[in-house]
């Protein structure tokens, strides 16, 4: 019985963990195959320490599973970059399928819209250019909320090793991701139509949607038509391809609107199977786009089906 009770309780403190351990991977990799990986591995270490009846007591469950998933995430960092290496075409995060965030509606309005942008697609594509201590910092930090004590204590960093990698990643962040953004109506409102403007084919709507420095990625990882070697840039270009995607879909595709990593997105289905996300980076006014992420490898939108 008393092994019974140990092993519940050790699942029992997973389990009640599980999604903030997810959100905390998820951010640090970008890719829900490897987060459920990582988080596979620290089960695999936690329950039998917590069975451990020779050992110490475990004083907090939390900061023991946080440790042990951010450095299993840290370690994993080096499986998923010779990954990158030989990866065809630009990459993009994994897509993540969550819920609206409605600020009229949350009690912890704020609190719900900042953890709705620390997830956002354009705010991972550039947590991509920081090195994985960098970004377990900053996550860990700016997203989560962590001391630079305890976020020393997590990774076995000094502080002031950690209040320097903090500040590269903070200035990094700043230097490629302006502060301000739209709010989620307007957001919306633009990516419904936006994706009618595709749909029809109007490329004059297109043009005065996009801003003049809008980059478009497309993520097909070799496997899927229409996504280029590289990020086409430029609201002519853009519009152009857009129109020829549009006039090649499958005359049975089905658009639904979703949230992708907390934004307002675009998911379409053919023969009930996902085989594109759009998601839309506005200006901070919300009056144009100029980040266009369009992930059209299967492998990374299997578990949206």
């Amino acid at each position: 019985m008393s092994g019974t009770s140990e092993a519940d309780d050790a699942t029992r403190a997973f389990v009640d963990h599980r999604e903030l351990l997810f959100s905390l991977v998820y951010n640090m990799l970008g890719t829900v195959a490897d987060t459920e990986d990582v988080l596979q591995e620290t089960w695999l270490a936690w329950a039998p320490r917590h069975a451990a009846r020779d050992a110490e007591p475990i004083g907090s469950p939390r900061a023991y599973l946080v440790r042990i998933a951010v450095n299993k995430a840290l370690a994993r960092q080096s499986v998923i970059s010779r990954r990158r290496e030989t990866y065809i075409g630009p990459w993009l995060p994994e897509p993540l399928l969550t819920r609206a965030v409605e600020p009229v509606h949350e009690p912890d309005a704020a609190e719900a819209v900042e953890r709705a942008e620390s997830v956002s697609m354009a705010l991972l594509v550039v947590l991509e250019t920081l090195s994985p201590l960098e970004r377990a910092v900053f996550v860990l930090h700016e997203v989560f909320g962590y001391a630079h004590t305890e976020t020393a204590e997590i990774i076995g960093r000094t502080p002031a090793a950690v209040r320097q990698l903090a500040h590269r990643a903070r200035e990094h962040v700043r230097a490629r991701r302006p502060a301000g953004n739209a709010d989620a109506r307007r957001r919306r409102e633009v990516t419904e139509r936006f994706a009618e403007a595709v749909a029809a084919g109007d490329a004059e709507t297109l043009l005065r949607l996009l801003a003049p420095d809008v980059v478009l990625w497309a993520d097909g990882g070799g496997k899927a038509p229409g996504a280029g070697p590289r990020p086409l840039r430029g609201p002519g270009r853009v519009a152009e391809l857009l129109v020829k995607r549009a006039a090649l879909r499958p005359a049975g595709a089905e658009l639904r609107y979703c949230h992708i990593n907390g934004d307002p997105s675009v998911l379409l289905f053919n023969e009930g199977a996902p085989y594109a996300v759009l998601v839309l980076d506005l200006t901070p006014d919300g009056e144009r786009v100029r980040g266009l992420y369009n992930v059209m490898n299967p492998d990374k939108l299997a578990h949206l089906a």
